[in-house]
């Protein structure tokens, strides 16, 4: 019998099963013509666990970092025009907090293509990107934005802290649960840092995953899946502790956690007591809280098939529209292909051509809705729904309707 593998943060033996997706393709690893007439896509074993110590769900390792986020990385934010409005909010929110200017700096780790540092340049502040994929990379220093190809750990900080890189804030959006080293990825941000300097993470809330049943958020780039209550044990472990919190509604449910140093002056806020409360009183302390998931997540993929069986029937043309890694999860345990959907439409260009992994669906950009006119079209990043319809409510012009399967599929309008 295979032992059960270590917790990634307080390394006690993993014995409670949170939620196991199969072996699934990596979520934006995009096929080109030539990979798919290869053959030689691999997929990895998705199994979700919760540690019933520290109750950190996480994905068992599978694939390395760099298989990941390589050269060749398809995710852009600034794709997102939502996400980019996000980005400046805080920003602006952000400048006027903490009184920063030009001789402030604010440091992003895993800053992509420039999407959010570009609004702190606009205000003459200086600025510094850390990221590992060449690509995105180059589009953030083509906006101007300072940026460094590389892992953040505690070793890179250490190198930047000598260099003289001590920031007023540091950003890492949607990040900390892509690390598989939690802990020695935090222990990076007290060396940058200023003594009495900021940081903020972002990420979906687990409360959200369950409450939603938000199972296609969870793919072999998302180790870890996060509440308050585990991410304060990692940091509080290196040094930094949470003094505020807000609520957000991206990603469906996210936390934007303010940290600071243990030694900082700066005092809890009743927001981040009040959602200590909020996730003891749903029972995120409690291993009997993740159970059960499982049979929530086969409802939704039956009432997924049956969709599709129905318009398969009625003869109807499916399109999906937003080629996000959270659509690979979902067509991949649902069995969706190229012979249910037709094509994928998506408006990042690193993405048109390609297929998605796994369903080998091609994906198309924006105007070819028009030519394929499918009598639905299923919108896969859902968190995007409003913004999406938006661009493309034209689709009622032929009778076209849009689809959302989560928590369960229902055609809208």
């Amino acid at each position: 019998m295979t032992p059960a593998p270590p917790c990634r943060f307080c390394r006690t033996p993993l014995v409670h099963t949170f939620l196991d997706l199969g072996r699934q393709p990596l979520a934006n690893s995009y096929l080109t013509p030539e990979q798919l007439a290869a053959g030689t896509e691999r997929s990895y074993p998705l199994h979700a666990r919760v540690c019933h110590a520290c109750f950190l769900v996480q994905v068992d390792a599978a694939a390395p970092p760099e298989a990941i986020f390589d050269a060749d990385y398809a995710y852009f934010s600034a794709y997102s025009a939502s996400w980019v409005e996000h980005a400046r909010r805080y920003a602006d929110a952000m400048i006027e907090r903490l009184g920063l200017g030009p001789e402030s700096l604010v440091v992003e780790v895993a800053s992509n293509d420039g999407y959010l540092l570009q609004h702190f340049l606009a205000r003459d502040i200086p600025v510094l990107g850390i990221e590992p994929a060449a690509n995105t990379a180059r589009a953030a220093r083509a906006r101007g934005v300072r940026t460094e190809v590389v892992f953040f750990n505690e070793a890179t900080a250490l190198e930047l802290a000598a260099r003289g890189m001590r920031a007023d804030l540091m950003a890492a959006n949607n990040v900390l649960a892509h690390t598989p080293d939690i802990s020695g990825f935090v222990a990076g941000f007290p060396h940058v840092l200023k003594p009495e300097g900021v940081l903020t993470f972002e990420f979906p809330h687990l409360l959200s995953l369950i409450e939603k049943v938000q199972f296609d958020t969870i793919y072999h780039e998302h180790v870890t899946y996060l509440s308050l209550l585990a991410t304060e044990q990692v940091l509080r472990a290196n040094g930094l502790r949470p003094f505020d919190v807000e609520r957000l509604p991206t990603h469906g449910g996210s936390l934007r956690l303010f940290v600071c140093h243990l030694g900082s002056g700066r005092e809890e806020t009743d927001a981040l007591r009040a959602l200590r409360a909020v996730e003891a009183a749903a029972g995120l302390d409690r291993i009997e809280t993740y159970q059960g998931f499982t049979p929530r997540v086969e409802a939704v993929r039956a009432s997924f098939r049956a969709f599709l069986e129905t318009a398969r029937e009625e003869g109807r043309r499916i399109g999906a529209y937003g080629a996000a890694a959270k659509g690979v999860t979902f067509l991949n345990y649902c069995g969706a292909t190229a012979q249910d959907i037709t094509a994928a439409f998506d408006a990042n260009p690193a993405k048109q051509g390609r297929f998605l992994p796994g369903s080998h669906i091609p994906i198309g950009p924006p105007s070819q809705l028009r030519t394929v006119r499918p009598d639905y079209v299923l919108i896969l990043p859902w968190n995007l729904q409003d913004e999406i319809m938006g661009q493309i409510g034209y689709i009622a012009e032929w009778g076209g309707r849009f689809v959302i399967a989560s928590p369960r599929t229902r055609v809208l309008g």
